[in-house]
């Protein structure tokens, strides 16, 4: 991927320099790891414009090289983006996820236990390793100038039948990916407003301990 440096220029806001962000997603600009964490959003104002073939490849093979306990890769990822599959599994969304309908790819992502480590204190890996590769897939599509939202409104029996999942996995995510769009016309009040700000995350010292349980790390 080529850089654009006519298009990396940052702009002096209030004193403090401000990445071009938008441009930058829509042309798909090689970024940062750092970069990529802090932009990450799980935007639902979506195109219905189709994915190019190499960009799939790119998220698949962002999720083929993630870690997972002992290599095991438990994830089973179904990619709907065919004439029949895509509309079908739309209709397993729930209303809040109206949204959704737009996107041009839904990767189904299931797992079970067994296949991936179960150790002692209820320890199964197979939900930790594949949130790892979805994450992993999250900063990647970033960098390609994609929308990557993971949701859990949806049915999953529905999508089992949709999609012949055996019984025995679990549906742990749709995963709606496609290009950010200005269109917000299929968002609610509410979601267009959350459209606007970054969701406040809690103070470090809630969740990051020192040395010893609930002491803050800061």
């Amino acid at each position: 991927m080529q850089d654009h440096p006519s298009l990396t220029t940052r702009a002096v806001v209030g004193g403090k320099t401000k990445s071009t962000d938008c441009i930058r997603a829509i042309i798909g600009e090689r970024v940062e790891v750092a970069e990529a964490i802090r932009i990450r959003r799980a935007r639902r104002v979506l195109s219905d414009k189709p994915l190019e073939s190499e960009k799939v490849d790119a998220l698949v093979e962002a999720m083929r090289l993630s870690a997972s306990c002992f290599n095991n890769q438990p994830w089973r990822v179904t990619l709907c983006m065919g004439a029949e599959a895509l509309p079908a599994i739309k209709t397993a969304l729930s209303k809040g996820n109206v949204w959704a309908t737009r996107a041009p790819l839904i990767m189904v992502i299931s797992a079970r236990p067994p296949d991936d480590c179960q150790l002692s204190e209820k320890r199964d890996y197979f939900l930790f390793s594949t949130g790892l590769a979805v994450g992993q897939m999250e900063l990647r599509a970033t960098e390609l100038g994609l929308v990557c939202h993971p949701i859990a409104g949806y049915d999953p029996v529905k999508a089992k039948q949709l999609l012949g999942i055996p019984e025995d996995y679990i549906v742990i995510t749709f995963v709606i990916i496609g290009y950010p769009s200005t269109d917000s016309s299929f968002l609610s009040d509410k979601q267009k407003a959350q459209e606007l700000v970054r969701p406040e995350r809690k103070p470090i010292g809630e969740n990051f301990f020192l040395d010893k349980w609930g002491s803050p790390y800061k």
